[in-house]
């Protein structure tokens, strides 16, 4: 269990490195490939390419579903952690707007797409694959570790991009300090493709294989047959992927531009956001191997909608105080959320589909909300210039994901079907 959770880990966290660089480095990448007076308008456009990731979410959902489904868990995760390395380090080789124009973004667009399908069969693949292993009682901290190894890789990209920003001049990371980390992340891509490639295969796909019992038509059957399923899943998802996404992408950009905090300040912030992410992810889920996970989540979801537009607004205030310890609060409600989530889409569908439902209704929620909340946000602000109308994306998620829970079975102390 130990090598399988090892092994998991590193792989996910790689993708997870790799695909995180581009917030980190969004002020930038907005000045060098949407040249322009504006800077939230460049911001904006950066966010766009970012949203342009997760279009080709729901295919890759799709494919390494049925890969996962058809061909085994191990197989479909080491393919996708070889299609996110060399575009990670295609995007560090990237000419700018300077040199080549438009064809620039247009090539930075289809890198990201790339990756983004690459990631889509990898964390649920992960999940899957981790949870599959452990036992009874033991399944919601075993998924929490994807979301650890999730924070480690989003933490290792803002820690590179922090010590970048740190030792070089802004001239200097701009002109080439910001190509390193992408350029290392296929470096240390095939340190995990070889620790996975000893791994053994899950225990439950070996067992449905056996009996002859895996699906013949994965995807087809989880739209026929667990279409139900598919749907609770986006609806608990939603207060996942769009708090998320606004905590790690959105408000690392926010606070440059909109609120004039120095581009180290945000990414200190940033940084230590995701420590302390990592430090809940693990507890909480073991919270809800004990109480269950429908009564834990439910109970976050509801400090979501009364509790977040309070965290925005101390956001707005000045100095760097403030936004440290409103982001803080935010960290600690969502890692209440996220830690245990997982598990809850292992539990929601059957081994012989398992694989391509998770993927499905994770990979189309983040597509539709993830993905594109940092730009809608970022929208909306220039919009209404209301620094706090992020606040109201995510209490519409909890309201969302409350109502997905009503009339779920928790099956936290069953055996997985």
């Amino acid at each position: 269990m130990r090598r399988v959770v090892i092994a998991g880990m590193i792989g996910n966290g790689l993708e997870w490195y790799d695909f995180a660089l581009y917030g980190y480095f969004a002020p930038i990448l907005g000045r060098l490939f949407f040249p322009g007076h504006d800077p939230y308008v460049q911001l904006i456009s950066t966010y766009g390419i970012f949203a342009a990731g997760f279009l080709t979410r729901p295919l890759g959902g799709i494919l390494f579903g049925y890969l996962g489904d058809k061909f085994g868990r191990k197989f479909a995760l080491t393919l996708s952690l070889l299609m996110m390395a060399v575009p990670t380090a295609c995007i560090g080789l990237l000419p700018t707007y300077a040199s080549i124009g438009v064809a620039a973004p247009l090539l930075l667009a289809c890198v990201r797409m790339v990756q983004g399908l690459a990631l889509a069969g990898q964390f649920t693949g992960s999940i899957t694959f981790i949870v599959e292993h452990a036992p009874v009682g033991k399944r919601g901290v075993a998924g929490a570790t994807t979301v650890l190894s999730l924070c480690v890789g989003m933490l290792m990209g803002s820690g590179i991009a922090t010590l970048m920003a740190e030792l070089l001049s802004p001239a200097d990371l701009e002109s080439w300090g910001w190509r390193v980390p992408f350029l290392l992340g296929i470096a240390i891509a095939f340190v995990g493709f070889y620790i996975r490639r000893y791994t053994e295969e899950s225990p439950h796909y070996e067992k449905t294989k056996g009996e002859g019992k895996l699906s013949k038509a994965p995807v087809r059957e989880t739209f026929c047959t667990h279409y139900g399923q598919v749907l609770r899943g986006i609806g608990i998802y939603m207060s996942v992927t769009v708090p998320f996404y606004i905590l790690t992408v959105f408000l690392n950009g926010f606070m440059v531009t909109a609120l004039g905090h120095p581009v180290k300040d945000a990414l200190l912030i940033s940084t230590l956001s995701m420590v302390l992410l990592m430090l809940l992810v693990v507890p909480t889920a073991a919270l809800t191997d004990k109480l269950g996970r429908k009564r834990v989540l439910m109970a976050t979801t509801v400090v979501y909608i009364v509790a977040t537009w309070p965290i925005f607004w101390l956001i707005t205030q000045p100095g760097f105080m403030p936004a440290f310890v409103a982001q803080m609060l935010l960290t600690v409600i969502v890692g209440f959320y996220v830690g245990a989530a997982p598990t809850v889409f292992v539990e929601l569908f059957p081994t012989a589909v398992r694989y391509t439902g998770m993927s499905i209704s994770y990979n189309i929620c983040a597509a539709l909300f993830g993905g594109t909340a940092p730009m809608v946000c970022a929208w909306a602000f220039e919009k209404t210039q209301m620094k706090t109308v992020a606040a109201f994306y995510i209490i519409l998620c909890g309201v969302l994901s409350f109502i997905a829970f009503i009339g779920y079975h928790d099956r936290y102390k069953e055996e997985l079907e």
